[in-house]
C-alpha cells in the first residue's frame, strides 16, 4: 500500500479511538475560552468577539482534511471597586477525514478575578472559572473502510464485509471543566501569566456501541506567557501550553516580536501592533518517546479593538514524506467592544 493511502487509513480510523485527543488550536493565545474558563471575561474592554479556523492535513486528504472551527462571546462585569465577573459562551466543531467523525460543543462558562493587590497602574490577580455544557459526536460509518475489506493490492474490496458491529452513528453527552489563573500587571507594556485547566471532569462515555464504556480522558492543560517591553516600541511576547490526556502529551512553546506602530497603548486611541513569531510543538509517540511535530509560523495585527491573527504549521515528523512538510493554517479574529471605564490597568492585553 503507498504511504499517503497508510497515511489516509490511519487518520480515518484514528478518529475512531477511545481515547481520541481534544482539538487544539496553534493560536492557542487567541481562544481564551478554549484554552482555560479561567479566562472567561479577562480582557480590557466589556464585550469580546471571538471566531477561529483550522484546516489540517489537506495536503494528503485534500477534501477530508480536518477542519476546526470555533466562536466565542465573553463580557466583563465590574463588581465593587477591583474585581470582576466573567460570563461568557463558546461554540465549535471538528470534522475529521472520509468518515466525516464530527464534534460539535456548546458550552457557557463563568469566571471571579479577585484583585490580590498592586495600584492604579500595577496589579495582581487571582482568578477562578468554570464551563458546562453539551457536546455530539457523530460518524458515517458506511464510508469508513476496514482491514478486513482490505484486497491485498494496495486498495479496498467496497463489497466485502467490515466485521464491525456499531449500532449508534452519533451520541450525545456532557462536559464540564474548571481552571485557575494567576496574572501580574506591572504596566502597561510588561506582565505575566500563568494557569491551568482541568478539561472532561466528568469523563463521559465515548463508544460507539451501546453495550460498551469507553470513557473520555480528562485533559490537563498547564499554560504560561507574558509580554515584555525590550525597547521603545518593541517586545517579546513569549507563551507555552502544555496538555496531557490520558497516554497523549503536546506542548507548545515560543515568542512573538511585538513591533509598535500606532501612537495609542492601552486604552486603543489609535492603537497598532503587528506581531511575529515562531513556535515549536512537540508530542509524545505513545510508549516510544517524544517527537517534534511541527514548527509553526505566526502573524498578528491588531488596530484598535480589532486583532486578527494566522498561522501556518510547517511538518516535521515522521509523516512529511506524505505532507510534503505541510501541516495546518489558521486564521484568528478577535473584537472588543470598550466602554469609558477608568479604573487603569486591569489585565494583559490578550
Amino acid at each position: 500500500m503507498k504511504f499517503k493511502h497508510l497515511l489516509l487509513v490511519l487518520l480515518m480510523v484514528s478518529g475512531l479511538t477511545a481515547s481520541a485527543q481534544d482539538i487544539h488550536f496553534s493560536q492557542f493565545y487567541l481562544s481564551p475560552l478554549n484554552l482555560n474558563p479561567a479566562m472567561t471575561g479577562l480582557m480590557n474592554c466589556n464585550v469580546r468577539l471571538t471566531a477561529n479556523y483550522r484546516n489540517q492535513w489537506a495536503s494528503v486528504l485534500k477534501s477530508n482534511a480536518y477542519s476546526t472551527y470555533n466562536a466565542s462571546y465573553d463580557q466583563r462585569i465590574p463588581v465593587g471597586r477591583y474585581d470582576y465577573f466573567g460570563i461568557g459562551g463558546t461554540f465549535w466543531g471538528d470534522r475529521a477525514g472520509e468518515g466525516n467523525f464530527a464534534t460539535v460543543t456548546g458550552k457557557l462558562s463563568g469566571s471571579y478575578s479577585k484583585r490580590m493587590g498592586g495600584n492604579r497602574k500595577e496589579s495582581h490577580y487571582l482568578v477562578v472559572g468554570a464551563e458546562a455544557g453539551l457536546a455530539q459526536r457523530s460518524v458515517d460509518f458506511l464510508k469508513l473502510r476496514w482491514g478486513t475489506q482490505h484486497d491485498g493490492d494496495g486498495g479496498f474490496c467496497n463489497g466485502c464485509p467490515s466485521l464491525e458491529n456499531f449500532d449508534q452513528d452519533n451520541f450525545l453527552f456532557a462536559d464540564a471543566g474548571a481552571g485557575l489563573l494567576w496574572f501580574s500587571v506591572f504596566d502597561e507594556n510588561n506582565n505575566f501569566y500563568i494557569g491551568g485547566a482541568y478539561h472532561h471532569l466528568n469523563r463521559a462515555n465515548q463508544s460507539f456501541r451501546s453495550d460498551e464504556r469507553d470513557f473520555l480522558y480528562s485533559r490537563f492543560t498547564i499554560h504560561a506567557g507574558g509580554e515584555f517591553e525590550v525597547a521603545p516600541r518593541f517586545g517579546l511576547v513569549p507563551g507555552i501550553i502544555t496538555m496531557f490526556q490520558g497516554p497523549s502529551f503536546q506542548l507548545n512553546s515560543g515568542t512573538s516580536f511585538k513591533f509598535l506602530l500606532g501612537s495609542g497603548k492601552g486604552n486603543f486611541s489609535n492603537y497598532q501592533a503587528f506581531y511575529l513569531g515562531t513556535w515549536v510543538r512537540i508530542s509524545n509517540k505513545v510508549e516510544t518517546g517524544i517527537l517534534s511535530d511541527a514548527v509553526i509560523l505566526s502573524t498578528r495585527f491588531d488596530y484598535n479593538q480589532f486583532s486578527l491573527g494566522f498561522s501556518y504549521d510547517v511538518n516535521v515528523s515522521a509523516l512529511r514524506p506524505a505532507s510534503n512538510n505541510n501541516g495546518a493554517f489558521e486564521f484568528a479574529l478577535i473584537y472588543k467592544f470598550c466602554g469609558n471605564e477608568r479604573r487603569g490597568v486591569y489585565c494583559p492585553n490578550f
